[in-house]
């Protein structure tokens, strides 16, 4: 239980809590794009229907 030992834990330590920062990361990002991708469905659909009314007789 010497160096050896402390390396390798501290060596764990710092892996998990790089999974950690890279979830919370990809979590955040993904949310993010989430959001962007409905905000862009809205304003295609809203673009959509503006055109529709303006060819209408």
């Amino acid at each position: 239980m010497g160096i050896a030992s402390k390396v390798g834990d501290y060596a764990f330590k710092a892996f998990t809590a790089t999974l950690g920062a890279a979830t919370i990361y990809l979590t955040a990002t993904f949310s993010v794009n989430v959001y962007t991708g409905l905000a862009w469905h809205n304003a295609q659909s809203k673009l959509d229907k503006q055109e529709a009314d303006e060819q209408a007789p």
